[in-house]
């Protein structure tokens, strides 16, 4: 009884300190977030010398720092803000749409083919991306993929190795009889995938939507290699251009920027999490 209740006790410390642990490491995380947050309020001399203090009333800026990131220079937010929303959008429904019917083939057509193809998919996620990306340039121009709409061709490349990894774990995990009852009744191979098994991969698809979307979203290097930047900008390259006379940086502008540019995805990734989760779990049944 003694060497149980001993047992008992060890374990319940052990998760008190892993709990600990975990709660520092979170905490640890969230404060760039914390400091972008509060500097976003705070005028730029404030920035630069009291940055981790909080906003008294000499420091405190208001909605100025927020209005003079919209209005500086002569390149607009609202565009910026559209072309990112644009390029994110249709990067995000272009994987999900195309990488969930390869997939569907790879796990259900078992040939040499399909295998290499998968195996491709899967090694292009270790690949980094500063290795091609110069060559990646010049073939976009070439290709002209070098605009708005056309450069989620690009990332559906680069998207299509998660998205596939993860479909094709989850179409295995489909009993073959269902879609096999479809032929039966008549629905050709189109019909099959859109009316029976896309409806099936809704975990999975919001799970890699979400991941994808993020991505995207917070992309910078690619944009500004592939597009032209005087042309078109998405808002991570806005942030970087907030540069007065002698390349000087309004620090509270560009943290009032960056805060508007993560809310959105902190407020979308909170919200579907949990489904993060079981997309992930329903993808890993079988691989």
């Amino acid at each position: 009884m003694s060497n149980a209740h001993d047992t008992l006790a060890s374990e319940r410390r052990r998760k008190n300190i892993l709990s600990v642990v975990l709660a520092i490491i979170c905490v640890i995380y969230c404060l760039p977030v914390v400091a972008v947050v509060v500097n976003s309020f705070k005028l730029n001399t404030y920035v630069k010398t009291d940055t981790f203090a909080l906003p008294n009333s000499e420091s405190f800026a208001g909605l100025s720092n927020f209005i003079t990131g919209m209005t500086f220079g002569n390149y607009p937010f609202w565009r910026a803000a559209f072309f990112s929303v644009l390029i994110t959008v249709a990067s995000t429904a272009l994987i999900l749409i195309c990488c969930s019917m390869a997939a569907w083939y790879i796990a259900r057509v078992n040939s040499k083919f399909c295998k290499l193809v998968y195996i491709l998919c899967v090694f292009s996620m270790v690949v980094p991306f500063q290795m091609v990306m110069f060559t990646l340039s010049k073939t976009a121009d070439t290709l002209n993929l070098n605009t708005p709409w056309t450069i989620p061709v690009v990332y559906l490349g680069f998207g299509a190795g998660l998205a596939i990894f993860m479909f094709v774990g989850f179409v295995k995990s489909i009993p073959l009889e269902i879609e096999e009852a479809a032929a039966i009744d008549g629905c050709g191979p189109i019909r099959t995938f859109f009316c029976v098994v896309l409806p099936m991969l809704k975990p999975t698809l919001i799970s890699v939507g979400i991941l994808e979307l993020m991505w995207v979203w917070n992309d910078y290097l690619l944009p500004y290699l592939v597009l032209d930047i005087n042309e078109y900008r998405t808002i991570p390259i806005h942030i970087q251009y907030l540069k007065g006379s002698y390349g000087t940086v309004d620090l509270g502008a560009t943290m009032a920027l960056i805060l508007m540019s993560i809310v959105p995805v902190i407020i979308f990734y909170l919200a579907c999490q949990k489904h993060i989760i079981k997309g992930v779990a329903a993808g890993a049944v079988k691989g």
